[in-house]
């Protein structure tokens, strides 16, 4: 059985194995399949991000779910996050989204969301990987899926996502601008944001197939900070190319990161008493200064292993209703059922307005450590568990560093790298740290 889905579904170069119309035809057959044989009756519906290959692979999907006997639902494009709640709204056996996500236009991918709007389980995947195996069959004509387009969704997802800001707070006093990615978010986020009483400018909200996240949006926000500076803005938000990500950048240009953000939505919760089970997750990746402001809070914080998955994982098993990367995914799941940068930058404002606080005063109440990642080719894999003069050496490092900072190394799922990070306060100490652990792998 071949394993086409990674931590967050199928994802790759387009035109390159198994990123080709006909996969995407036999895929949709597959998971229709799988569905049909839980339903009598059964539907999906299909969004896309702005990627011009976006066309191709939503007509071979559609093709394959309706020679499944599964009615389709077109969507257009739509950030990720609005799938997981529209696959619920429209009563849907399962959403899909075509998007690479943050990556360039060359590439693209898919997502499938269950009927409540999670990420497909484990045993799910397995069942649609079997399928993928056996030699695709049409059902009969008189079985076959009908198409239908929604053309109530984009107001549907607006209102769902000022749904989840508190009214009572004012944002006429703030003015935003908002870096779309050349994305999923362009036709979405000045409605939402202005309709609730912001002054926003919209940057990079021209899509044109080609330009998604090309210098612009939460992966490359130096454009964003630029403008902030230039117009004298309050605070800019980014958002990634299908709006499951956010950066923020404060009123002096300096970027705030998805750990940041996630602590003073944290914080704030935790003041209000809105923080069930007062509780957040991370990952192996969040910042120890952030860690540092849990402790001090008295908010439990819990690791996952790196990927938005893993955290919602977490989130799940231990009642957190917020969790996050520093990356930019945050999901608040008391609001919604997947990571939406929409929904997370209202909170955020909700953080700043209610209080009458600036982004750069709540940013400077978390203390983020230095942090140095090296990347250190090898020829061939290397056993860390067995490798003893990286065990002593890291020994050393961890007593030099104290409580006062940690290590943290991993070999790539994807490439023949280790990487090697130390954070900490002292950023020379960091550094020399880092270069020691990472000559013993050289």
């Amino acid at each position: 059985m071949s394993n086409y889905f990674g931590t967050d579904g199928i994802r790759g170069k387009v035109g390159v194995t198994p990123i080709t119309a006909d996969f995407f035809l036999k895929l949709g057959w597959a998971v229709g399949s799988v569905l049909a044989q839980k339903k009598s009756k059964t539907s999906v519906i299909i969004g896309k991000d702005t990627r011009a290959s976006g066309y191709l692979f939503e007509s071979a999907l559609e093709a394959g779910f309706l020679s499944a006997g599964v009615d389709v639902g077109l969507l257009g494009p739509m950030p990720t996050p609005a799938i997981a709640y529209l696959t619920q709204i429209y009563n849907a056996n399962a959403g899909v989204v075509i998007s690479a996500s943050h990556n360039h236009f060359q590439d693209n991918g898919v997502k499938f969301f269950s009927a409540k709007g999670f990420k497909l389980s484990t045993e799910d995947q397995n069942a649609i990987e079997k399928k993928l195996d056996e030699p695709m069959q049409s059902v009969g004509s008189e079985s076959i899926g009908k198409a239908v387009r929604h053309e109530q969704s984009l107001g549907r997802y607006i209102d769902f996502c000022k749904s989840t800001f508190d009214r009572s707070v004012d944002l006429s006093s703030l003015n935003i601008v908002i870096d779309c990615a050349n994305g999923a978010t362009y036709h979405i986020a000045e409605n939402v944001f202005s309709e609730l009483g912001a002054n926003t400018t919209i940057i990079h909200n021209q899509p044109d197939g080609f330009n998604i996240n090309l210098d612009c949006g939460a992966t490359d926000t130096k454009n964003l900070q630029q403008v902030v500076l230039e117009s004298k803005a309050d605070l800019g938000i980014a958002f990634d190319g299908d709006g499951d990500r956010l950066m923020m950048i404060d009123k002096n240009g300096e970027l705030v990161d998805g750990d940041e953000l996630v602590f003073i939505v944290a914080k704030a919760w935790h003041e209000q008493g809105r923080l069930t089970s007062n509780t957040v997750v991370g990952t192996k990746m969040t910042n120890l200064g952030a860690r540092h402001g849990y402790r001090d809070l008295g908010i439990n914080f819990i690791e996952a292993d790196v990927g938005d998955r893993f955290v919602m994982e977490q989130m799940q098993s231990n009642n957190s209703i917020l969790g996050g990367e520093g990356s930019g995914h945050i999901i608040c799941l008391d609001k919604t059922t997947s990571g939406d940068a929409i929904i997370a930058a209202l909170q955020v404002l909700e953080a700043i307005a209610k209080p009458g606080k600036t982004l750069a005063g709540l940013k400077s109440e978390m203390q983020k450590y230095p942090q140095v990642l090296i990347n250190v080719k090898t020829a061939e894999k290397i056993d860390l568990d067995q490798h003893e003069v990286l065990k002593q050496t890291q020994l050393e490092v961890e007593k030099a560093l104290g409580d006062e900072g940690r290590v943290l190394i991993r070999a790539s799922g994807t490439e023949p790298l280790i990487r090697v990070m130390v954070e900490g306060k002292d950023l020379s100490l960091v550094q020399k740290s880092a270069e020691q652990l990472a000559d013993t792998l050289r």
